[in-house]
């Protein structure tokens, strides 16, 4: 095929994973502020901030991925126009996941007393503690708000859910700010403000889509009249089949970034801040990613239900490609801009801790650099998840991730972190790695299940 035959598909391509980017820059957008307001009180904040999300991404990580079970299913159902199975699918994985956050919530609240056995900085966990208590109770409705998004994206509508998130998110930054600096009248709370924005926007979040797919005239009959107690142990069977695999795989590669943020802890404060910025300026380009790993979900679990296999490889070769683009494109931002953008996240006019804040600036370049080197290995790994998932291949994947991210990437990042003078960089360099060998695994394992189905 020509190179034609592949761009021709990147406008669809775009214009299905367009509302996902929207919705989850959205929400790393409300990150950088949350951090930016959190830095202004001090490099330890900021830290605790880092140092509680640490337990809540895990979290949210196993919640996220169990719930990207229903739209493959779904998608699947919608080119087959079977609208029993997709109503089913979208009820049986709504209870899967009310479920789940109930369970994640109690579980991150039992884990809280970890905190004080991690070697992290006595003055951040204090800070982090109140924090934790609070954000971890947000993971109930951003779950359930997960179910009812990964079944829009299944239909194909992706921006019921970025309308819902924009909107929530704008309100979740408007409260951090009345309640972390007590303007207005309101009081002043600090980071367990910030915790409270978060909790009112998730709820807000999950009215706000519930509302807008109630409405629309493709979803309403999906999500209203649902006979709730009618229940059936194969529907469960299948999406936890689908399901459990997808949050290991979602928890391997979030723990290791996790466990970058505890490494750094182990090294000080200031490290611990320095990988808070970088890590919340690699998470909107990945939300980017995300976004084309959804329509590459979508797409392929369509052409999977219209056993187009010769045309599902084109259009997952053609997300592939646009996915490397994007990743050069961010590469090169970050390469030209990463000894500015960290002093976004703090004030210059605070000379009692000028020192501490020179320092995070200066290793939050440096890790930024090593950001832009794994730009393209990031996307190209979790898109080529998305198209596994299509086909509904999560097995092989999740010991793919498990290989990457845990026998090749967190041993460098230990030792390279922990043993040598590389410190933070080590780190990140094991990231790096991680990142790469899952990419050419991954990429390598969609395209040999593909060439076998399309024969």
């Amino acid at each position: 095929m020509t190179l034609s035959n592949y761009t021709k598909e990147f406008k669809y391509n775009l214009s299905l994973a367009a509302p996902v980017m929207m919705g989850m820059i959205a929400h790393t957008l409300v990150a950088l502020a949350d951090n930016i307001m959190v830095g202004q009180l001090g490099t330890a904040e900021l830290a605790a901030v880092s140092l509680g999300n640490s337990f809540i991404f895990i979290a949210m990580s196993v919640g996220i991925g169990f719930s990207t079970a229903i739209t493959p299913l779904v998608a699947e159902a919608d080119g087959e126009q079977n609208f029993k199975n997709g109503k089913s699918y979208f009820k049986h994985g709504l209870w899967l996941c009310s479920i789940l956050g109930v369970f994640l919530f109690l579980l991150v609240f039992i884990a809280k007393p970890l905190l004080y056995y991690m070697k992290q900085p006595e003055e951040v966990v204090i800070l982090a503690s109140p924090y934790l208590d609070i954000v971890a109770f947000s993971l109930i409705p951003l779950i359930i708000f997960q179910a009812f998004k990964q079944f829009s994206d299944g239909l194909s509508m992706t921006k019921p859910p970025m309308y819902a998130t924009v909107i929530a998110n704008i309100l979740n930054v408007i409260f951090n700010y009345l309640l972390i600096f007590g303007t207005f009248g309101f009081p002043k709370l600090g980071i367990v403000g910030a915790a409270i924005g978060t909790l009112i926007a998730r709820f807000l979040m999950l009215l706000l889509l519930w509302k807008f797919m109630s409405t629309h005239e493709k979803s309403q009959r999906y999500v209203t009249h649902i006979k709730i107690w009618v229940l059936k142990k194969s529907v469960f069977y299948k999406i936890i089949k689908l399901g459990f695999p997808s949050a290991l795989q979602m928890f391997f590669e979030v723990a290791i970034f996790t466990a970058a943020i505890w490494l750094s802890g182990i090294l000080g404060k200031n490290v611990q801040a320095a990988n808070q910025i970088a890590l919340n300026l690699s998470s909107m380009t990945f939300m980017v990613f995300m976004g084309l790993s959804v329509a590459s979900m979508v797409r392929v679990g369509n052409q999977k239900g219209l056993k187009a296999y010769h045309e599902l490889r084109r259009i997952a070769h053609s997300v592939f490609i646009l996915t490397f683009v994007i990743a050069i494109v961010f590469a090169l931002f970050f390469v030209v801009f990463h000894s500015l953008l960290p002093w976004l996240y703090l004030d210059k006019s605070n000379m009692a801790e000028i020192n501490d804040i020179k320092e995070v600036v200066t290793m939050a370049s440096q890790l930024l650099l090593v950001s832009a080197l794994f730009q393209i290995s990031d996307g190209l790994q979790v898109v080529a998840l998305g198209a596994l998932r299509g086909l509904q291949d999560v097995k092989i994947p999740t010991l793919i991730t498990f290989i990457a991210y845990w026998l090749v990437g967190f041993p460098i990042s230990f030792y390279l972190g922990l043993y040598t003078s590389y410190k933070s960089l080590g780190i990140w360099i094991g990231l790096l790695a991680g990142l790469s060998v899952s990419a050419i695994l991954l990429i390598y394992r969609f395209n040999t299940l593909s060439k076998m189905l399309s024969k």
